[in-house]
């Protein structure tokens, strides 16, 4: 699957991100934040002076509610925008007015949180983020053409230095470009609040369904290991008394003999069933011993690299060991891979994990492969999954999760 957005881009295919589109659609974004950034700072000066001066007689209070309001097309103009460099649309969060008419629409806007979000990302905009963007694409482009043009015998260092900015243009600007479009998705996309009612429900249910099989999961691990696995422990004992009375040499001996041996690997599937059910480790030491361990017994080398600052909300940190284990498990069963590796870092309320392996690649996530389970493991924490599996590999499961701490 390709890249959703510019930063998947660079990190997912640093073979091939120069000779994609994604380069282009980053310069495109930027340029046309310069040209919306201006007109809306012409706009909105423009309206703000009238409104003042026309405010003295009493008047002005129209042209400011103008602004207020002339803020929505702009946020509207950058969602469009947005898919330049981040694939995923961003939902309108205005609602429909109860009654028709102007009036009521105007009313319906002034009144929703998400109108003051978007003129604040308007303001923003118009004071900084245009200027940013005609900052980058000044030094990505500017200075290469001023210091390569005026170069003589005793300036070529600075035609060196212009050439390297020119060659790194490309992740100079997808860079900015990806975390401006983060930022204006912080601001645009809609809130829980604003969601309907009924996509409320469907996270909601989500959760619970999630709850519940946490509950459930512990309550099955604790009637194995209090009710299967002693059973097995007094029947080993059984067997044991039965071996003092039994002679070594006698045909009974040896059929103790099978079903000590079938016991023990009973046993062991049962540990080995349990542990996966609830691991001790993930209980006691949190999701990174837990990754550790569990990478220590997997049968391909696996490198993990994840580092949090602390240990994780219950629900999530349980909800990501399970999908880091099966990731890993479709690993060794599916991929053919030689390696695996599973990377993961905590930045601004967001959990992002990176799980890659060397394998053949090829995975279908339309099929109805493991790939689906995954995801609706990602959804139920409303978090985002994106899969890179080019035929020949490698696969890149990428997922961000929203987590808070306490």
């Amino acid at each position: 699957m390709r890249p959703a957005t510019a930063w998947q881009a660079m990190a997912q295919r640093p073979a091939g991100f120069l000779t994609s589109s994604w380069p282009w659609r980053s310069l495109a974004y930027l340029a046309g934040g310069v040209i919306v950034g201006a007109i809306a700072v012409l706009v909105f000066t423009a309206g703000l002076a009238t409104g003042i001066v026309l405010l003295v007689v009493l008047l002005g209070i129209a042209p400011l509610v103008g602004l207020v309001l002339g803020s929505t097309v702009v946020a509207s103009v950058e969602r469009r925008r947005l898919r330049l460099v981040d694939l995923d649309p961003v939902p309108d969060p205005h609602r429909t007015p109860e009654a028709p008419g102007f009036k009521a629409w105007v009313a319906t806007r002034l009144k929703e949180q998400a109108t003051w979000r978007e003129l604040t990302f308007t303001l923003i905009s118009a004071a900084a983020l245009w200027w940013l963007d005609l900052l980058v694409l000044g030094f990505s482009f500017g200075v290469p053409a001023v210091t390569i043009s005026s170069v003589d015998g005793d300036t070529w260092p600075w035609a060196v230095f212009g050439s390297v900015v020119l060659l790194a243009s490309p992740y100079t600007l997808t860079s900015w470009a990806g975390a401006r479009a983060a930022m204006a998705r912080t601001f645009l996309a809609p809130r829980d609040q604003e969601l309907g009612e009924e996509l409320r429900e469907v996270r909601a249910t989500q959760s619970r369904l999630l709850d519940s099989f946490d509950a459930e999961r512990i309550r099955i691990e604790r009637d194995l290991h209090d009710g299967a696995q002693q059973r097995l422990v007094s029947l080993g004992m059984t067997l044991g008394m039965l071996r003092l009375d039994t002679p070594e040499d006698s045909p009974q001996s040896e059929l103790l003999t099978q079903a000590e041996t079938q016991l023990m690997t009973a046993q062991q599937e049962l540990r080995a069933l349990i542990r996966g059910l609830n691991p001790p480790v993930l209980a006691d030491h949190g999701l990174v011993a837990a990754i550790e361990d569990y990478a220590g017994r997997f049968p391909i080398p696996v490198t993990v690299d994840l580092r949090l600052p602390r240990r994780l909300p219950r629900k999530i940190e349980t909800t990501m060991y399970f999908l880091i284990n099966e990731a890993l498990t479709n690993i060794a069963k599916h991929s053919g891979a030689g390696t695996a590796a599973v990377h993961g870092r905590y930045h601004s309320d967001l959990l992002i994990l990176d799980i890659t392996d060397d394998g053949h690649g090829g995975v279908d996530t339309e099929a109805g492969s493991g790939v689906t389970g995954l995801a609706d493991r990602v959804a139920a924490l409303e978090g985002r999954m994106r899969v890179s599996s080019p035929a020949g590999g490698p696969t890149l499961l990428h997922v961000e999760v929203p987590c808070r701490f306490a």
